[in-house]
């Protein structure tokens, strides 16, 4: 598992850092006390045992047992750690080293790693125990929205290049932002991916219009495992 250097506001000390700041790193992380303020919060939802597993459940119906899946952007990890609960191989990386210090400390199982979307590739999982091909990405949270400006494209083709063939990807975020459902919709097109769904909530609400919140789900296309269980359905790996 990777450790992460001692960093309190995640920003990138790196002066070869390929990539501009993110929209998260100029709102968020250049700003330490609101920084700490994002962190506590999920902190105090922790250790008061606030449900924060609505997306993992969400991708769990959408994955085949002990599936290889990949939290991209994954904050403190929370999804990738409910994933694993559910018997999943699950990894995280994110681009902000102090939520992922935090999630090394909080989720000590999970494997998660300091990575730049924008940047990453599958020697970033050498040596990490879950690598790629993934059957299903994951990036919730406002993950895309916060990406830095006009590296949304370059962020689907890296994921695209980690998805296995017929696997998914699923994203979530507000939709009052920069990047948009629409935006989205065009990127994953250009990298081949299929629509499959869209809702309102990771509870499964349909989605108009005037929804303040996308949940969307992408298919790679390709051959996927055929189903080997009883009743048609997916058996277990190995």
């Amino acid at each position: 598992m990777t450790r992460t250097p001692p960093n309190p506001t995640g920003q990138t000390s790196d002066p070869t850092d390929r990539t501009p700041p993110t929209r998260w790193e100029q709102q968020w992380a250049e700003q330490p006390e609101r920084w700490q303020s994002y962190a506590d919060k999920f902190a105090t939802y922790y250790a008061d045992g606030t449900d924060m597993d609505g997306e993992a459940r969400f991708v769990d119906m959408l994955a085949a047992r002990d599936s290889v899946v990949l939290d991209a952007g994954c904050g403190t990890g929370r999804v990738a750690a409910g994933l694993a609960a559910r018997g999943h191989r699950a990894i995280g990386v994110d681009k902000d080293a102090g939520l992922v210090r935090i999630g090394i400390e909080r989720y000590p199982l999970v494997p998660l790693l300091v990575a730049d979307l924008a940047d990453l590739a599958a020697d970033a999982f050498a040596g990490a125990g879950v690598a790629p091909p993934f059957d299903l990405i994951v990036s919730a949270g406002n993950v895309m929205v916060y990406a830095a400006s006009g590296t949304e494209p370059r962020i689907l083709t890296n994921l695209d290049a980690l998805l296995a063939p017929g696997g998914r990807a699923v994203f979530g975020f507000a939709t009052d932002r920069d990047y948009t459902v629409d935006a989205l919709d065009a990127d994953s097109a250009a990298v081949g991916w299929l629509g499959e769904h869209r809702f309102a909530t990771w509870h499964l609400d349909p989605y108009a219009g005037d929804s303040d919140w996308a949940v969307s789900v992408f298919r790679k296309p390709g051959r996927r495992p055929e189903p080997t269980g009883p009743d048609g359905r997916w058996a277990p790996k190995g």
